[in-house]
């Protein structure tokens, strides 16, 4: 197997657990008047995080790598562009949970997880198209490509929709049913 596809799959797996530990982290901080600030509590803890991984990580990688420390304006500028990007990206998916926790209860992952992750690929393609046209315009991207977007879109209404956990946190509790005995 190629390492560019066990990288991918790694993050597939990581970006998979990812909104659910989040929701988790979020909904394990103080309750009652605290409960508003749990989401940011839980996203400061998101950034010690990147901080440990996205830059002890790579320094220590570079380091035994013997890099020259050499980097230019454009690759600078871009990559930080992606970090803000990023950094939004999990700023407002904790908002999101945050909000959605109080419709959804613990399933709140299961409504907002399928609609970020299929609809990022899809802003991500249509964004790389933009940058990077495609040979021939726009008559030149097959039929298939608008299909998947459709698909993608009805596949992320139906994931988070009929999400066992959504649908298990929605559905109304039996009514108790009064035992009658003879007599009474």
């Amino acid at each position: 197997m190629s390492s560019w596809l066990i990288y991918a799959l790694l993050t597939v797996l990581s970006w998979g657990v990812y909104g659910i530990l989040l929701h988790k982290g979020r909904s394990l901080m103080p309750a009652g008047a605290e409960m508003a600030n749990a989401s940011l509590k839980a996203f400061l803890f998101v950034g010690v995080a990147y901080f440990v991984v996205a830059i002890v990580g790579p320094v220590i990688v570079l380091m035994q790598r013997g890099t020259n420390w050499s980097l230019t304006s454009g690759g600078i500028t871009w990559s930080f562009l992606a970090g803000v990007a990023g950094a939004v990206g999990a700023f407002t998916l904790i908002l999101s949970l945050g909000a959605a926790a109080a419709i959804f209860k613990g399933a709140a992952p299961a409504q907002v997880m399928p609609i970020v992750f299929a609809g990022a690929p899809v802003v991500n393609t249509i964004v790389a198209m933009v940058m990077h046209p495609p040979e021939g315009g726009l008559k030149a991207i097959p039929v298939p490509f608008f299909i998947g977007i459709v698909l993608a879109a009805v596949g992320t209404f139906l994931v988070a929709y009929f999400s066992p956990s959504n649908r298990a946190s929605a559905a109304p509790k039996p009514a108790a049913t009064a035992v009658s005995t003879p007599g009474h």
